[in-house]
């Protein structure tokens, strides 16, 4: 089950069916099963409140993921703040609907065993990234025809 709630906003006009099948395909090709998947979209209050409460880190985010993935089976609840997800499309010059589809893959790609911390790791998922985005477009056009 891949469940969206909101705290403090209101709910992105996302095609959740579609990111749902996008999710699962995306988990698949890294030999992952979909368990229990729950994204929470917030302001930036309240994930620089989860950032210090569970992280000790004093900043804002874009996302924060808790991961309760076990073996291939991939499950976590994700926090998304649609505020620094607005700030970093405007300063990126991407379209906000793209960055919120990264955002949202990104927490799944943490699931799936890719880090960004380390030397080199940023590269390697923002490649991840690229590829699931194209993915979407792939999905996108076959449900248009």
């Amino acid at each position: 089950m891949i469940d969206f709630q909101t705290h403090n906003v209101e709910m992105p006009a996302v095609d959740f069916d579609l990111v749902r099948r996008w999710i699962v395909k995306v988990a698949e090709t890294h030999d992952r099963i979909v368990g229990p998947l729950t994204y929470l979209f917030c302001d930036d209050p309240h994930i620089i409140e989860v950032n210090r409460q569970f992280l000790n880190h004093d900043f804002f985010t874009d996302i924060i993921t808790f991961d309760y993935t076990r073996r291939r089976r991939i499950s976590g609840d994700m926090v998304i703040s649609l505020d620094t997800v607005a700030s970093n499309a405007e300063m990126l010059g991407v379209e906000y609907m793209r960055e919120l589809h990264r955002v949202i893959i990104h927490g799944v790609l943490h699931l799936c065993g890719i880090d960004d911390k380390g030397e080199g790791e940023r590269e390697i998922m923002e490649s991840h990234e690229n590829d699931a985005l194209d993915l979407l477009d792939k999905i996108k056009a076959n449900t248009e025809q």
